[in-house]
């Protein structure tokens, strides 16, 4: 038997029942980040299906294009939008623009590398719209507005529309499908460089923010230490302003890492809340399949599916941890409670405000 077909298989049952308990807390608690990420893992779960069902009955073009348009291009953003508005009280904001300009310009030089010959004008269509939204993004945040993720999910909801129209309408070349020759993994071989493009446009934006944001998410609820100091308080001179969001990336990294051994003491001694273990395996579920869907951009898919299957595994486990995600634990779509979690205390600093240390303040 194909040792790929129970990778994905399982793959995609996980994270189909990922999707209904997430879907189920969203249905009762009617919050954005939840319904993100319960579309992204409907996502996940249909592309690793049409992995499975390639790998055992064979490719044709209807499980192929459903691949790509699901598994290769939404899955990545929709979770990253799910981060996005969790994180839409705080600074996040900055980190998520950033994400989006980076996108949008490595979506630019991949062209420039690869000479796509069927791309047309789309690299700077996407590099422009993604540094307009950018922009736009960064200046909601800067005014301390929770409205910034609403552009986010403008970006991501237009970028998975425009995906579905050209991936139902692309003429394929025979046999309408590609996989890589020594592994059996689906690749991108085939398709138009128009489309190709968005792969990096969403998976970009949503790794990093999905990433990162558990990062930053560990950082809010963690004892802090603040060995470098700067504020992101609009109210700031300008200069003041921007010399701080110059250095916050640096500020922040120090300070995260300065704040690690008291963490550590805080966890042993069961002051920490369950977020920050939640965020922890929430960010290395990011970060595998970002390395092995780079490696399979790159002609490498030995470790596709594996990566597939951890990542899966570990944001799973992570939003299980999560309260923000479980407040309580049932069945299903069912009024059966097995277990309700209590309530844990908000940090005094991750909101938005002035002087909060969300991504305002150090």
């Amino acid at each position: 038997m194909d040792l790929r077909i129970p990778f994905t298989a399982l793959t995609a049952i996980l994270a189909f029942l990922f999707f209904l308990a997430v879907l189920d807390q969203w249905r009762t608690r009617r919050h954005a980040f939840q319904l993100a990420w319960a579309l992204g893992m409907l996502w996940f779960s249909i592309g690793a299906a049409c992995e499975a069902i390639g790998a055992a009955a064979g490719w044709n073009t209807t499980i192929y294009r459903t691949w790509y348009l699901t598994g290769a291009v939404c899955t990545a953003g929709w979770l990253g939008l799910g981060t996005a508005f969790l994180l839409g009280k705080t600074r996040f904001g900055y980190a998520f623009a950033f994400a989006l300009f980076l996108a949008g310009l490595f979506t630019f030089l991949t062209q420039q590398r690869q000479q796509y010959p069927d791309a047309g004008s789309a690299p700077i269509i996407y590099f422009v719209a993604a540094g307009i939204l950018a922009v736009a993004i960064a200046v909601e945040t800067w005014f301390a507005s929770p409205r910034w993720p609403r552009l986010a999910a403008f970006a991501v909801v237009g970028a998975s529309l425009l995906a579905l129209v050209l991936t139902a309408t692309v003429a394929l070349p025979p046999p309408g499908y590609a996989v890589d020759p020594a592994t059996g993994v689906p690749t991108a071989a085939i398709m138009p460089g128009y489309l190709r493009l968005l792969t990096p446009f969403m998976n970009i934006t949503g790794a990093f923010s999905l990433g990162f944001g558990a990062i930053f998410s560990v950082y809010v609820f963690m004892p802090k230490k603040r060995v470098l100091a700067y504020s992101l308080d609009p109210g700031q001179k300008g200069d003041v302003f921007l010399f701080n969001l110059l250095i916050s990336p640096v500020a922040f990294t120090v300070n995260f890492f300065a704040s690690i051994p008291g963490a550590i003491r805080a966890a042993r001694e069961g002051r920490m809340t369950s977020r920050v273990p939640a965020t922890i395996l929430i960010a290395i579920g990011a970060f595998i399949p970002a390395v092995t869907d780079s490696l399979n951009r790159f002609g490498s898919t030995q470790l596709y599916g594996l990566g597939k299957l951890l990542a899966v595994v570990f944001l799973f486990a992570g939003f299980l941890v999560s309260v923000d995600v479980f407040s309580e634990f049932r069945i299903p779509f069912t009024r059966i409670v097995l277990r309700r979690r209590p309530a844990e205390p908000q940090p005094d600093d991750a909101g938005p405000g002035p002087g909060s240390t969300g991504l305002a303040t150090g």
